[in-house]
């Protein structure tokens, strides 16, 4: 018995683009701050209390911003490809991205700096790491 798999839909399509351009941004985040840490001119710029923050923070909680968002981006690619890979990569980033808000909340408490609206950008990307997680693994099976 032969199994045939399914058409992949053009939503697909869409949605991993989008995931490669929201990915990449991720990146260029993670570099625009791990430029800004050593940039005395930017720093300067910040109230006391965030540029205490941005100068306090380990190399763990940077690597881990590193590794979730070079992750996120090699698995929008492989997800593109429709490559269980993908599926990985997704685990892996979404494991940093909790790596690093522990400790920009429960090691610097970064909310009680900036406010409520800090936990906003964090729940989403942990949503969308779990979306894409999801698609992955759903591309590699019924897409390939």
């Amino acid at each position: 018995m032969s199994e045939t798999k399914k058409k992949t839909p053009v939503w697909f399509w869409i949605v991993a683009v989008v995931a490669l351009l929201w990915n990449l941004l991720g990146v260029l985040a993670y570099i625009g701050t791990a430029f800004m840490m050593g940039n005395e001119q930017v720093l300067s710029t910040m109230e006391p209390e965030m540029r205490e923050l941005y100068e306090n923070i380990p190399a763990w909680s940077t690597a881990a911003f590193a590794i979730a968002t070079f992750a996120g981006l090699f698995g929008a690619i492989l997800l593109l490809m429709k490559n269980g890979l993908a599926r990985i990569l997704f685990i892996i980033s979404l494991i940093a991205v909790l790596v690093q808000d522990y400790y920009s909340f429960a090691v610097a408490k970064m909310h009680e700096i900036t406010g409520p609206t800090a936990f906003i950008m964090p729940v989403i990307v942990i949503l969308v790491s779990l979306f894409l997680i999801w698609l992955s693994g759903k591309a590699a099976k019924d897409f390939r």
